[in-house]
């Protein structure tokens, strides 16, 4: 019995793929629980035209990614903060401020993608982040902690 998968099976493959199981075992089991269809002549059809768009829109949200890494790379980003005489940042410099700065530079994105690559910014200098925009797609980008 050919089904098409729904949900990823440590043992038997991942979402939608069509797998060749045992009668009972895609009867009595992955059918009714929702972890997989019967693969009939209507739903691989189904299936293959779902692929096909879920292949296109992948296509264009990476190419969309892909730009504006681009345009976030050319970016030179400059954080103020205040500082002690000799230097050190009272504090630290996190994402959320990388991320306002990148706002104030136009591009709206979440703290949450944005990496620093040291473990902290304590100290006036230049430093590199990284912003992951899709699972193939990051971005270094320099960033310089002044004084204010």
């Amino acid at each position: 019995m050919e089904v098409i998968l729904k949900k990823d099976m440590k043992s038997l493959g991942y979402e939608n793929e069509i797998v060749q199981v045992k009668d009972g075992y895609g009867r009595n089991y992955l059918i009714p629980r929702g972890i997989a269809i019967l693969a009939t002549t209507n739903a691989k059809k189904v299936h293959a035209e779902n692929m096909k768009q879920k292949t296109f829109k992948e296509e264009r949200i990476r190419s969309e990614a892909q730009s504006l890494a681009e345009q976030i790379g050319r970016k030179k980003l400059t954080i103020g903060a205040k500082t002690s005489s000799t230097g050190k940042i009272f504090g630290s410099v996190n994402t959320i401020q990388l991320a306002e700065a990148l706002a104030k530079k136009g591009f709206e994105l979440d703290r949450k993608i944005i990496s620093i690559k040291e473990d902290s910014v304590k100290e006036v200098g230049t430093y590199t982040a990284i912003v992951k925009l899709h699972k193939d797609i990051s971005v270094e980008i320099a960033f310089d902690v002044v004084s204010e």
